[in-house]
């Protein structure tokens, strides 16, 4: 009996591990150059009460002129601004960081979500300094740092992958939630756009049938008037 009971919970585990695996969130990385003085902006569609944890990198790290602290120097120094602007064009976040960072927010509205990064300084004499930037984008499940809830909560394995599961499934339920209201704004805007476009096209109608009217009155009384009809 014992035997057989373990045999199942060595099965459930790896159900669990391979769903968990399986239905795991993309990890959204990317390279790119960010010149001093300008701003680069990526746009991330996250429905609502979502996680976001964003991670970055330079790789010019010397170039931001850190202390021996790791702190960038308050004079001179050329720090990274990350923030983040909501569909509603409201600020969730703007923070000033070094050579390596990472901020986090969680979604108030569903939306496109605008998040950049730009330079503090701008160089006027000189040649403008380049930024390489490795950006990744955690979210939902992602986001979640399981061995330290593992470890505050005590949690076993198993448990720690039901756990992954259960937050896994409310990130799909609040992903249907979000194409839903989606798909319901998308009906709205087509129906008012099929009305107007049928009622437009009465309008056109009642008008060309009234110029049409009113041009066969005038050619009438025209004729009546020369004597031809």
């Amino acid at each position: 009996m014992r035997l057989h009971m373990s045999k199942m919970r060595a099965l459930l585990c790896a159900a669990l591990v391979f769903l968990a695996c399986t239905c795991m969130l993309p990890v959204h990385g990317v390279y790119f150059d960010l010149l001093e003085g300008q701003r680069r902006c990526f746009i991330e569609e996250v429905p609502e009460d979502v996680l976001v944890l964003g991670k970055y990198v330079s790789m010019d790290h010397s170039k931001l002129n850190l202390n021996a602290q790791g702190y960038v120097e308050p004079n001179h120094y050329a720090g990274i601004i990350a923030t983040v602007t909501d569909p509603r064009s409201e600020q969730l976040l703007s923070h000033v960081m070094g050579g390596e960072g990472r901020f986090g927010f969680t979604s108030i509205v569903g939306g496109e979500h605008l998040i950049c990064l730009a330079t503090n300084t701008t160089s006027w004499f000189g040649q403008t300094r380049t930024f390489r930037i490795q950006l990744q984008l955690d979210i939902g499940e992602a986001a979640q740092d399981y061995s330290e809830i593992a470890k505050q909560e005590h949690l076993s394995a198993i448990e720690v992958e039901v756990r992954k599961l259960n937050d896994k499934i409310r990130q799909i339920r609040s992903e249907q939630d979000y194409q839903k209201v989606r798909e319901e704004r998308f009906r709205d805007t087509s129906e008012s756009t099929n009305s107007r476009v049928m009622w437009w096209s009465i309008a056109q109608t009642i008008v060309l049938l009234a110029a049409g009217a009113y041009q066969l009155t005038n050619l009438k009384g025209f004729f009546k008037t020369k004597k031809l009809a």
